[in-house]
């Protein structure tokens, strides 16, 4: 008989999740190579991938290279047929041989384990990061969460190996209760690590937008009774499949905030490259309103419009800079103007992060400051919020700078430097705004590149040792609600 302890809604919590609609949606997924190895796709998807290129794919099955042991290949057909239109589209799902000819980069970017207190759950600064599904509509083959989708087996600090497991909502929310009620008792800090109150949750994954409408307003629900005071939901699916952001969906977000209208709730969307959303003619070129702003598809417009109508939810893009795909100043110029103008923020771009195979996939860090940097000449202030941020294991670092000069009197920057800041460190905020000085290295996809050019560094970024192991293990006995950990210098 299972002692597992089994989630039970509130009678508010329930009287909101009897209103919800849960439609099935027909997303028309390939799933896996296999489809176009065996030459069992639609007729129009036949030629997406060259005789040539499937035969280089299918010598790769069942070695250390094959590409879907990394990655499993999806798409849906909206993706697909934009991606006729786009090579930055195909870039984006396509499989090649390339992604595995270097498997270099960690199994847990991030060093993400050591701080997941509950499992599913990670807790980093005042927000909870929870992994509801372990899949997406399509599958981006630069992937931050590879290890996850693909269901690999990753070893703890603890020495433990098994895979990423999901979260439960009776686990989450009791973590969540405990820590608050601790911090509540203790002016405001939690007596051991000094941490504040856990009053933001992140939806991801996988993409929870691929979850029925029931789950989501489960989640939703149960974290505001928790005492949840903001949520986010990263989702792709805007991208992939906008016909989700249904009315079922916007009626059950209405039904969420008429229950908990002082729950904030934000989408953080992931547009990687304009040809996501904008709609092109029959020569491949943009189409223009009569305004000369360009014109979203009508898929991508009624879903994002769905969601700025509700005065009460906003929405913020975010994407890393990918080789191929969106490396390319112009691109991400159109993008961030395209976006605002529809009501849609621009919150970050992303420098690569060290998952497996990542030198397929990043461009150097130097090379994404000048990028993103040019691209934002020329757009208004409001349309160039977005900055550049590299996932350091310390926390979200910003690239701030990037010079061609030299500083007079440091030695070492005579070919220019960069400059690193903390935005905010994992284990708290007594960081935040403390820089590192390096010199340059125009190859350098990671901090390891500038290991042995370090001017100065007050912010500890190379003088780093992971998180004591007996300290996690205290942090995540199921009576602890201890889930801040030291830093060994």
């Amino acid at each position: 008989m299972s002692n597992v302890k089994k989630y039970v809604p509130s009678d508010r919590a329930q009287a909101f999740l009897d209103t919800v609609e849960s439609p099935k949606y027909e997303r028309n997924n390939v799933n896996g190579l296999k489809p176009f190895l065996d030459d069992r796709v639609s007729e129009n998807m036949q030629g997406f991938y060259s005789p040539d290129e499937l035969e280089a794919l299918r010598t790769l099955k069942g070695t250390e290279r094959d590409v879907e042991a990394r990655m499993p290949v999806k798409m849906t057909q909206h993706y697909f047929d934009m991606a006729q239109r786009s090579p930055h589209l195909r870039r984006l799902v396509k499989a090649t041989p390339d992604e595995t000819k270097s498997l270099a980069g960690s199994e847990d970017p991030g060093y993400q384990m050591d701080f997941s207190p509950v499992e599913g759950m990670l807790h980093k600064y005042e927000i909870g990061l929870l992994y509801v599904i372990s899949t997406c509509s399509a599958h981006c083959r630069f992937c931050y969460r590879e290890e996850l989708i693909s269901r690999k087996e990753v070893e703890r600090q603890d020495g433990t190996v098994a895979k990423k497991g999901l979260a439960r909502i009776e686990d989450v929310t009791d973590y969540i209760i405990s820590h608050n009620r601790i911090v509540d008792e203790n002016d405001g800090r939690h007596p051991e690590t000094g941490r504040e109150r856990l009053r933001e949750i992140l939806l991801s994954g996988g993409d929870p937008m691929v979850l029925p409408n029931i789950k989501i307003a489960e989640w939703l629900s149960a974290l505001a009774e928790a005492g949840i005071e903001s949520m986010r939901i990263g989702t792709k699916e805007m991208a992939f499949f906008p016909d989700r952001f249904d009315e079922s969906f916007l009626s059950m977000l209405r039904g969420f905030h008429e229950t908990y209208p002082d729950v904030g709730l934000h989408f953080m969307v992931h547009f990687n490259h304009p040809d996501e959303f904008l709609e092109k003619d029959s020569t491949g070129e943009y189409v223009e309103n009569p305004n000369g702003s360009l014109k979203w598809n009508d898929s991508a417009k009624r879903a994002v419009e769905g969601l700025t109508d509700l005065a009460w939810v906003t929405v913020e893009n975010q994407s890393p800079i990918i080789s191929g795909i969106n490396d390319d100043a112009d691109a991400l110029r159109i993008m961030q103007r395209s976006l605002k103008r529809v009501g849609a923020e621009n919150h970050y771009f992303f420098c690569g992060r060290d998952i497996v195979a990542h030198e397929a996939f990043n461009v150097p860090i130097e090379t994404a400051w000048f990028t993103l940097n040019e691209s934002q000449k020329g757009l208004s202030g409001v349309e160039t919020r977005a900055r550049l941020s590299i996932t350091h294991y310390k926390g979200k670092t910003e690239v701030a700078a990037v010079t061609n000069e030299p500083i007079p009197g440091l030695a070492g920057s005579e070919n220019g430097v960069v400059i690193f800041k903390i935005l905010r460190n994992a284990l708290g905020a007594p960081d935040r705004g403390k820089v590192c000085i390096v010199a340059r290295n125009p190859e350098a996809i990671w901090f390891d590149g500038y290991a042995d050019r370090v001017l100065f560094d007050e912010a500890g970024l190379f003088d780093y040792d992971r998180v004591k192991a007996e300290r996690l293990k205290a942090a995540t006995l199921p009576t602890a609600v201890d889930t801040e950990h030291s830093i060994a210098r």
